[in-house]
């Protein structure tokens, strides 16, 4: 889709379709009012007659408007005006793409941009119009045999900013937000592949083919033989069981270009997850088809930043293969030795994530790293925690775990910060081996997250648990493309940092 920035007075707009708000109680905005005026009172008239109430995600389409140059014009509920925060923005730019894209206007001119949204500027509103645009307009039906698409699609949208001034600014920030929103759209893809496609050879092509768009970008594969020679043992008994190879992915982004140190992004890339021999039950296995999307969210971060080229030096280490059930697989009670040297008791092979990052994150440390973040959809006990709504940040530096809280609170693509305190590692402890890679039901997702700390205690480090967000279930299943808002936002405000 294509996206503009203009500014300009809504009835003087010659497009296929202008976009305005009403609050809560009928309350008019200023570019609806506008509208209003030139058509004597025609839109007021019929808001008074109860057609639209102003209720957050409502919609109503009016055709031949008096005195208007466009063809149509679409009104779309806020909510309450006082309330018109992060979320109800998304609401309603969601809202009115997803109406539009489906009515056949091919083009639109949105003023929603110019409601003030509390706390936020119109730079964060322009960059997030877009991605929320592109997230409403997207449609994974590339295997479908037949044409599933909308017949005549939305292809261009107008955002609008009140004042002259805003338009540098907002001309930067779209640019900006469609650099995310491509990156979105990378990682839901990948996500949403089924697993005999999507494959670790697959997730290592995408990387090469990155590395062949962006020059600020190369890319190294590990196959099995160079996994062996490197001693990862933890990520090999992962693999074991399957006739699929494994991989392990080296990303880089600006090599040479600052003399900062990396920052590492580790995304766990279980391209499916069986449980192995712990299997799990069948129903709903399909999904774990989705245990890849840390990797997927490395990916997407990845195109996201050379899109955007900010002056960072980036490593992303993808650990990829299959986790399935043979007479080869990894049994429980085996012991591996791990890249760290620390020989681990696997007593639940279901708990699989924590062990290819355990070597990727001892792998992470020849880089000297500023920092490391690993993105996993590691445990269900974090969707117990804290449902679809945020994934859990944990790490062993307060400042970086807030860093990124704040960051996905910029992003609205929220983490919150869960505890690790040393009373959880307790768990751990094995009669036979270093460590075993579970601690019983209480607490999963902070036993998992403990696991892992044993591997990063050289650098500065944390885990985003992303089981709960990285996509939806219910509503309409598929990959979200999360976490690479927060992890882009992240990313650019460490530029910041070090400038």
């Amino acid at each position: 889709m294509e996206f503009t920035i203009k500014t300009g007075n809504p009835e003087k707009q010659r497009t296929a379709c202008v976009v305005a708000g009403v609050f809560d109680n009928r309350k008019l905005t200023l570019s609806a009012e506008r509208i209003d005026r030139a058509a004597k009172g025609y839109i007021s008239e019929i808001v008074r007659r109860g057609d639209m109430e102003g209720r957050l995600g409502t919609t109503l389409m009016l055709y031949n408007v008096p005195d208007t140059l466009c063809d149509r014009v679409l009104l779309v509920g806020l909510g309450k005006e006082r309330d018109f925060k992060d979320g109800e923005f998304y609401t309603a730019i969601r809202t009115a793409v997803k109406f539009l894209n489906e009515t056949g206007a091919y083009e639109a001119v949105i003023y929603l941009t110019e409601e003030k949204v509390r706390r936020r500027e119109i730079g964060w509103q322009i960059e997030h119009a877009v991605i929320a645009a592109s997230e409403a307009v997207y449609c994974f039906s590339e295997l479908k045999t037949e044409n599933t698409d909308v017949r005549r699609p939305l292809r261009k949208l107008t955002f609008t900013v009140p004042l002259r001034s805003d338009l540098s600014i907002a001309e930067a920030t779209m640019v900006r937000g469609q650099a995310i929103a491509n990156g979105v759209t990378l990682a839901r893809n990948l996500g949403n592949l089924p697993a005999n496609i999507c494959t670790p050879g697959y997730l290592a092509a995408q990387a090469r083919q990155l590395a062949h768009e962006y020059e600020d970008i190369s890319a190294e594969v590990l196959n099995v033989d160079e996994i062996k020679k490197e001693g990862m043992n933890a990520f090999l008994a992962v693999t074991q069981g399957s006739i699929v190879p494994p991989c392990f992915i080296k990303l880089e982004y600006g090599a040479g270009k600052t003399k900062n140190k990396p920052l590492v992004l580790i995304g766990k890339g279980i391209t499916f997850d069986s449980g192995g021999i712990s299997l799990k039950p069948a129903a709903d296995m399909d999904r774990m088809k989705f245990d890849m999307c840390g990797a997927a969210g490395v990916l997407g971060t990845f195109r996201a930043i050379a899109e955007i080229a900010p002056d960072l030096h980036i490593i992303g280490l993808i650990p990829a293969c299959e986790n399935l059930p043979s007479g080869a697989a990894t049994k429980p009670g085996d012991i591996v030795t791990s890249l760290s040297g620390q020989t681990i008791e696997i007593l639940n092979t279901d708990a699989e994530g924590r062990l290819i990052l355990a070597d990727a994150l001892t792998y992470a440390e020849r880089y000297d790293p500023e920092a490391v973040v690993d993105i996993a959809t590691l445990t269900g006990a974090m969707v117990v925690a804290l449902g679809h709504e945020a994934c859990g940040v944990f790490g062993n530096n307060d400042a970086l775990v807030r860093s990124l809280v704040h960051a996905g609170e910029d992003a609205v693509d929220r983490g919150w910060a869960m505890p690790m305190w040393h009373d959880y590692h307790e768990g751990l402890k094995s009669g036979f081996a270093d460590v075993a890679n579970v601690a019983g039901r209480a607490a999963g997702s902070i036993t998992a997250a403990c696991f892992l700390s044993r591997f990063a205690k050289k650098y500065d480090w944390a885990h985003l648990d992303i089981a709960g967000v990285a996509y939806e279930e219910d509503r309409q299943k598929g990959a979200t493309g999360r976490p690479v808002p927060l992890l882009v936002a992240w990313l650019i405000s460490r530029e910041r940092y070090n400038d």
